[in-house]
């Protein structure tokens, strides 16, 4: 979700996608088309940002925010060992606040979320649309079944590789902050990418862009950034830990033998609590901070805790895993394609059995 400040930055980091065009090939005509379509969309409005930067028609603030962008890209490469190749190294301009919206989706009783399996990327937790209507469409169709689902706005969009993905116009009212980890994240993606296991693949991409952001801002001695950086991600952290703690309970729950009129009643219970609970941690720890309250100004339901799920699980694992190798990037993705070797009961066990710290 895109913001100008740090404060957002746990919002859109919870909603960002992976996608490949070919991913939907098996999944039915009309998804196969609003994909491709999609994807045609962007590549045919793609420019290089080179050019742009030369283009004495570029208006200023735009260059500058690409001149920021094709830094950080360059910075990637050269100092962080991912991929040097032609992605984010263009920009489109798709004329919307997004550029697709993700259907998530659960059960009325359970935590694990629905997952859509496709060529080449494996099976994924969530379903995305380049129209807003679409999504909302399949998920109105999905909770009439009995399910659970959440619908989200994503502004970063990456097919790992598999195309020359363009920064997008969606992207450039972020923070430099926000703007830089999303690029260090998504060229993550394409250094190990477990088909099948997202919340392997987002933990690892979530620790290197944690690492790459750090490098980054003190290369450019901003450490003052740096040090609201890391406020906000120590915010995050907890925010992220009630999540988890009430989907450890909501599992508990849906688990017993309690009649299902009672399931109901004690599953928007424990939706309050957590409220309660954010309530509680902002006036005792976060002096009134504010910056998760549009998180919290809905109906909750298990479909809205997926993402937390997905993206953190695994993060405190692979974090002592690149602390083993005294922080060397390079002999952290080797030992992340170690582990992608394995199955996935395996990488679970080695870096995926604990909550967020």
């Amino acid at each position: 979700m895109p913001g100008t400040d740090h404060t957002s930055s746990c919002i859109w980091r919870l909603g960002r996608i992976a996608i490949l065009l070919t991913a939907s090939l098996s999944a039915g005509g009309c998804y196969l088309l609003q994909a491709a379509g999609g994807q045609m969309e962007l590549t045919s409005k793609r420019q290089p940002i080179a050019k742009l930067l030369t283009d004495e028609r570029t208006p200023e603030e735009l260059r500058a925010r690409l001149e920021y962008v094709a830094a950080a890209r360059t910075f990637a490469s050269q100092e962080l060992g991912l991929p040097d190749n032609e992605s984010y190294r263009s920009y489109a301009d798709v004329g919307r606040p997004y550029v697709v919206w993700n259907v998530f989706a659960t059960d009325e009783f359970s935590v694990q979320p629905k997952r859509w399996c496709f060529p080449i990327a494996g099976c994924v937790v969530y379903r995305g649309y380049f129209n807003e209507d679409s999504a909302k469409t399949y998920a109105r169709r999905l909770r009439l079944s009995g399910s659970d689902t959440a619908v989200g706005g994503v502004a970063a969009y990456s097919t790992l590789g598999h195309f020359k993905d363009p920064v997008l116009n969606t992207m450039l009212g972020w923070s430099d902050v926000q703007l830089a980890s999303t690029l260090f994240h998504e060229l993550a993606h394409q250094v190990v990418y477990v088909p099948g296991d997202s919340e392997f693949n987002e933990a690892f991409a979530t620790v290197v862009e944690e690492a790459g952001l750090q490098r980054w801002l003190a290369a450019r001695g901003r450490l003052q950034d740096l040090d609201a950086w890391n406020e906000q991600r120590e915010r995050n952290a907890q925010f992220v830990k009630l999540l988890l703690q009430t989907r450890d309970r909501l599992d508990v729950l849906y688990h017993s033998d309690l009649p299902d009129d009672e399931k109901r009643e004690r599953k928007q219970y424990e939706f309050g609590v957590l409220k309660l609970q954010y309530s509680q941690l902002k006036a005792d720890q976060w002096q009134g901070y504010r910056g998760y309250d549009a998180w919290f100004s809905r109906t909750l339901n298990n479909a809205h805790l997926v993402s937390a799920a997905t993206y953190y699980g695994c993060v405190p694992g692979l974090r002592r895993l690149l602390q083993s190798v005294n922080g060397d990037l390079p002999a952290f993705y080797e030992k992340a394609r170690e582990l992608a070797k394995e199955t996935k009961e395996a990488r679970a066990a080695a870096v995926c059995s604990e909550s967020v710290e």
